[in-house]
C-alpha cells in the first residue's frame, strides 16, 4: 500500500522599497525667480517659504535638490517642469540622480 504525503513549501517573499532618485535643479542667468518658484509650488507641491527657500538656495549655490522620489515619479515630474519651462522660453535645467 503507497501512501502519498503532501509536503507544503513556504516561500517568503521579499519586498524591497524602490530607490529613490533627487530631482537637481540647476541654476542659469535666464530663468526667474519667479518662475523657479512656480514650478517649485505646482509641480513639487512646495509651500511658499519651502519654495522661496529652495529658489534663493538655487541661486546662490548653483544647484539644489527640489524632491527624492521613486524614479518613474521623478522623471515624471522633470518633464512637467520642462516642458513649462520650453513653453515659457525658459532654459530651465534638471537633473535625476540616484539618492
Amino acid at each position: 500500500m503507497a501512501t502519498q504525503s503532501s509536503v507544503k513549501e513556504k516561500t517568503r517573499t521579499r519586498l524591497q522599497e524602490p530607490k529613490k532618485y533627487n530631482v537637481i535643479m540647476h541654476n542659469d542667468d535666464y530663468t526667474t525667480m519667479e518662475f523657479v518658484t512656480m514650478i517649485l509650488m505646482e509641480i513639487f507641491r512646495k509651500s511658499q517659504a519651502e519654495a522661496n527657500q529652495l529658489m534663493q538656495m538655487v541661486h546662490i549655490t548653483g544647484k539644489g535638490i527640489a524632491g527624492c522620489y521613486p524614479y518613474d515619479i521623478a522623471v515624471t515630474k522633470v518633464s512637467a517642469a520642462l516642458e513649462r519651462a520650453r513653453q515659457a522660453g525658459f532654459p530651465f535645467r534638471m537633473t535625476i540622480e540616484e539618492a
